[in-house]
């Protein structure tokens, strides 16, 4: 296991919720015919879970475990107007029938995950909640929409400055008059 463990919430379909810490990439093992996850439960315990069987993946800043019911204080599934920050804009939708929306990365880690076929890592739409990044398994999800490609506002264009003279223009004025093409 990695040295450098986060503080996760993994949420399954049957419900539960178990709190623990995993690395931020390569925590999924395919050693057997189901891939897994290797959690390291708060007694120190590692706890194989299969990646069929969990929902989501929340890193979190606390675990408040207090809550039973929404740990990850997730309060917006969905963002309110259109985001700021650069990314895939998605919107997922669970075997469950819930939905989440999200913000993708625009790098080789969107696309390795995908040829995997392991899931994704989305930023929420509340990145001042106590989620902060959140990991859906491939086998999680039924529906993925493309709802927009965020990107920072283009620069202004320079002006054209004075360019050097084309080439094009004096090509035919060094041959003579009677070898130029008809």
């Amino acid at each position: 296991m990695s040295s450098s463990q986060k503080k996760v919430i993994v949420r399954r379909f049957a419900g539960d919720v178990t709190p623990g810490y995993l690395p931020l990439n390569a925590f999924v093992r395919q050693d057997a015919a189901t891939p897994r996850v290797d959690l390291l439960d708060l007694s120190g315990r590692v706890i194989s879970l299969h990646l069929n069987d969990i929902k989501t993946i929340s890193y979190v800043r606390d675990f408040n475990l207090n809550d039973t019911v929404n740990p990850e204080r997730l309060a917006r599934r969905t963002f309110l107007a259109r985001p700021r920050t650069e990314g895939l804009w998605v919107r997922l939708t669970f075997r469950g029938g819930d939905l989440l929306e999200g913000l993708a990365p625009t790098d080789l880690s969107l696309l390795s995950n995908a040829i995997e076929d392991i899931g994704l890592h989305l930023t929420p739409p509340d990145i001042r909640s106590n989620t902060q990044r959140i990991f859906v398994p491939r086998s999680a999800i039924t529906d993925l929409q493309l709802i927009a490609v965020i990107t920072t506002p283009s620069r202004k264009k320079p002006l054209p400055t004075e360019e050097a003279p084309s080439l094009q223009d004096t090509l035919f004025e060094t041959l003579p008059p009677n070898s130029r093409p008809n």
